[in-house]
């Protein structure tokens, strides 16, 4: 089967590279340009819709130590056998450099601290989470590149030219299968595969597109933008996501539990936009008072 691909998409042979004791895993290098991608462009958004500069990086000291931890207990509590079955590694739950951020955790959790941010400097939740809806979105694309080079969340075998290969990694120290932190010694494939995380990334750079249309051509407010990303992902997770042929817990007889999550939030999201306000609100942050005239005032 192997040989019937007419070309293939490489893995990395690596995705970690060692500078003397220290590790530097390109898993954390995406998530952190994702990151930086979505400050960026939610500052921009923020501004131009009324906000006070630097405002998206005083929200984010609230939302993405949240986020992260809510998307490694969904990760965790989702995946559960694999950390607390037989022969789990419970203290590989805290292993977040392996891998393994839910987004549906992230987005709560981030959620409610974007929320205390929002509630400390005076910005409406819903006028933030619209300025950052396309830039969280993009982010997520970033970050599925860290997959890549972990070598994981991929699909069935496929002799389609886009095909991915994955090679078998071992530590080169032990000579042990390392899936994640090892090294391909030898480049040719054990399978070629469906890139899943490669579906994903192009989903979401599609669905930033359409709420960067949407906001522009229909004025969307009130965090109607944010729900026409929610909708937008979990569409295209939905179908992706029945693709991937990585463990998973299964409800409902044989749904892996994202196909159903997905669907859920899916749902929910159509009808928050469909009765959310129209329009966009009238946002301007007020400028914080001077120390002088609040002294003056008290």
């Amino acid at each position: 089967m192997l040989s019937t691909a007419l070309a293939a998409i490489p893995s990395p042979p690596r995705g970690v590279w060692e500078i003397g004791p220290i590790p530097i895993r390109a898993y954390a290098l995406c998530i952190i340009a994702g990151i930086a991608i979505a400050l960026w462009w939610g500052e921009r958004r923020l501004v131009a819709r009324g906000g006070r500069p630097g405002t998206v990086l005083d929200v984010a000291v609230w939302a993405i130590p949240f986020g992260l931890v809510g998307g490694r207990l969904y990760h965790v509590a989702t995946d559960w056998h694999v950390y607390f079955g037989p022969g789990g590694d419970p203290l590989g739950a805290l292993a977040i450099w392996n891998g393994g951020l839910g987004i549906w955790g992230a987005v709560a959790l981030g959620g409610v601290g974007a929320w205390i941010g929002c509630r400390r400097h005076g910005v409406p939740l819903p006028v933030f989470a619209d300025a950052v809806a396309p830039g969280i979105v993009v982010a997520q694309a970033v970050g599925r590149l860290g997959n890549w080079f972990n070598q994981e969340l991929y699909g069935g075998p496929t002799t389609l030219p886009w095909g991915l290969e994955i090679y078998q990694r071992v530590d080169p120290a032990t000579g042990l299968e390392d899936p994640i932190g090892g090294v391909a010694l030898d480049l040719t494939p054990v399978a070629v595969v469906h890139p899943t995380f490669l579906y994903e990334l192009l989903w979401n750079l599609a669905v930033a597109a359409l709420v960067v249309f949407a906001d522009r051509r229909f004025r969307l407010g009130h965090g109607r933008a944010f729900a026409v990303y929610v909708a937008g992902y979990t569409l295209g997770r939905f179908f992706i996501e029945m693709m991937r042929t990585d463990q998973a817990t299964r409800v409902f007889g044989d749904l892996r539990i994202n196909v159903v999550v997905s669907a859920v939030v899916f749902a929910g999201a159509i009808v928050y936009l469909v009765l959310a306000p129209k329009g966009r609100e009238d946002f301007s942050a007020a400028e914080p008072e001077e120390p002088d005239r609040q002294r003056d005032s008290a």
